[in-house]
């Protein structure tokens, strides 16, 4: 796959992740248990930690595994989340992070359209998917706005790190590829 390191939406630049941006990422979303709520992964106690998890994202990078980006705000460059896809053969899983300062702003659909475009733009791309805890209601809208089609409701699915690793149910979403591409 080739993916380009930065890409721009209207209202944010999206760069591929870099060690620079631990401190950032801590203390924007990845250390609040609000924004950590419903992701697949455990929240950060400590810079190290994001560190050690921006070492892992350039490593996965250049095997082609896990493209993650920084989501930061054009005009003030300012971070606010993060965004990107797991890449398992061509069967893309997709996810994105947002702090709680830049809920309710459209962010993530903006966000989600994009690397949809990107990912539709890949040759290699068979699928793309993306699972949400059943109680995550927001983000369940902002993929169906985006055109993903809930596929399955998948009982006691997920041991979210953030909930106290209990079984949670998930909707897994895809998005149908065959549809006809955005007009932007």
């Amino acid at each position: 796959m080739v993916i380009p390191e930065r890409v721009e939406t209207q209202r944010l630049l999206l760069t591929r992740l870099q060690l620079t941006d631990a401190e950032e990422i801590f203390y924007t979303y990845a250390s609040k248990p609000e924004s950590t709520r419903f992701v697949s992964w455990p929240m950060h106690e400590s810079i190290s930690a994001t560190r050690q998890f921006l070492l892992y994202a350039r490593q996965a990078w250049a095997e082609g595994l896990d493209f993650s980006f920084s989501i930061r705000l054009k005009g003030t460059n300012r971070l606010i989340g993060a965004c990107g896809f797991l890449n398992d053969g061509g069967k893309t899983q997709i996810g994105y992070v947002l702090g709680p300062l830049h809920w309710n702003n459209g962010y993530a659909t903006e966000v989600t359209q994009k690397v949809v475009q990107l990912l539709r733009a890949q040759p290699d791309v068979v699928k793309v998917n993306s699972f949400v805890d059943a109680d995550n209601h927001a983000s369940a809208r902002v993929l169906q706005k985006c055109g993903f089609v809930a596929e399955a409701m998948l009982k006691e699915w997920w041991k979210f790190p953030n909930q106290n690793f209990q079984a949670k149910d998930c909707i897994l979403f895809q998005y149908p590829l065959d549809a006809k591409p955005d007009s932007h």
